[in-house]
């Protein structure tokens, strides 16, 4: 049994991989064709050397999808709001320490979130019920708060959310395959582009520059990562995003250094705890894991500790692989010419949304876009801009 295990969790890093580095390509496609085709991999293996390899896809793609974003400016839904602090650096010259912040609380919140994997276990079955039917409540009073906090931009703020949140509410209900990959990258992609293109900014070169995370600011990202990762991994419709606004109002300013962290933890953290879910509730929270339950319908201790024990190996070899693949993009995108760069990239992102979803998911990419620069130009928080997720969420819980 070792070998196949060790041969699906080595080709679970090789998927990881492309899904992690190649905008659009989700973990979720990768499992859904792999149920699909699961009647013939059942017979020439088990569901639970599957579900390893799926595990393994997954935990990888969390180190990984880090890097487009913050190379290519084109983020998922777990890294949306770190495209921008992320694009920040790299325009200093720190791409690189930017990957590197996000594996620190990518495998800073894995290891806490180990330790406290019992308590998580322990404390679901009774946090649940109590907490279920109130998360949209939450959710209207930390957007209120957030909102309300800038008193000279409180109109525009509300604008771009309730805009935002009509965009994601038609896009979400449409008949699109892909349909955040347009909303996201359109909000949070292209639209940080466009703004580099029209300023004539020019990537310098990077260097290597010392890390600028303090201990405090560590503790708190890693901390708020594993408290906030774990309200998402059990709570329907409550996303990565949606767990990274509701933890920046909890710790405060920490600094691009420190949020990249946060979005690298709670990333990694909803994986991780989204195991405690599917034993301890027998829920399935994400799309790897809805995968894994229709795998193995009633999932025991041990192989709870065997998923663990590959997430930590897994851990281990997604950090020294995205450090070597920053170095690389980091050497590379200094060699070309940026404002052919930025235009390449926005090429590709639309030939991606034209092969996925045709000319409707190319309006969404143009509407997003625009949207992204209306709250540029008004000098509004990106984080409005997650109304695209937030609303209907609230809309889900509330109505």
């Amino acid at each position: 049994m070792f070998i196949p295990i060790l041969i699906a969790l080595l080709l679970g890093v090789i998927a990881g991989i492309i899904t992690g580095l190649i905008p659009g390509i989700h973990v979720n496609l990768i499992s859904v064709l792999l149920i699909t085709l699961s009647a013939y991999f059942l017979q020439i293996t088990s569901p639970l050397v599957l579900s390893i390899f799926i595990i393994s896809l997954a935990i990888t793609h969390s180190f990984l999808d880090s890097i487009p974003s913050i190379y290519l400016g084109a983020p998922n839904e777990a890294q949306a709001l770190g495209a921008l602090p992320g694009h920040r650096l790299l325009l200093k010259g720190q791409g690189h320490n930017a990957i590197v912040y996000t594996l620190i609380g990518s495998l800073g919140t894995l290891l806490l979130s180990l330790l406290l994997f019992p308590l998580f276990v322990i404390s679901m079955s009774w946090i649940y019920p109590l907490i279920k039917n109130s998360i949209g409540y939450i959710l209207i009073a930390i957007m209120a708060y957030m909102i309300l906090k800038d008193k000279s931009k409180r109109l525009k703020s509300f604008l771009i959310f309730l805009l935002a949140g009509i965009v994601g509410i038609l896009t979400l209900n449409s008949n699109l395959s892909q349909p955040l990959f347009p909303l996201l990258s359109g909000l949070f992609g292209v639209s940080i582009l466009i703004v580099s293109l029209s300023e004539n900014s020019t990537i310098p070169k990077q260097i290597n520059s010392p890390l600028e995370l303090s201990n405090k600011n560590l503790t708190k990202s890693v901390t708020a990562a594993s408290g906030v990762g774990f309200i998402a991994a059990f709570l329907p419709g409550f996303s990565s995003s949606q767990a990274a606004i509701v933890a920046t109002n909890v710790v405060g300013d920490i600094g691009d250094e420190g949020f990249l962290t946060l979005i690298g933890g709670i990333n990694t953290a909803n994986m991780l705890i989204s195991i405690a879910t599917i034993y301890a509730l027998e829920k399935a929270r994400n799309g790897a894991i809805v995968a894994v339950s229709s795998l193995i319908k009633t999932v025991t201790l041990s192989q709870v500790f065997l998923f663990l024990s590959v997430a930590i190996i897994v851990a281990g070899i997604s950090v020294l692989l995205a450090i070597f693949l920053s170095k690389k993009f980091a050497k590379f995108i200094t060699k070309v010419n940026y404002q052919k760069l930025i235009l390449t990239i926005i090429g590709f992102i639309t030939l991606l949304t034209l092969i996925f979803d045709g000319p409707l998911g190319f309006l969404v990419l143009l509407t997003a876009t625009s949207l992204g620069l209306v709250a540029h130009f008004f000098n509004v928080g990106k984080n409005h801009l997650m109304g695209c997720l937030i609303l209907p969420v609230i809309l889900f819980f509330v109505l």
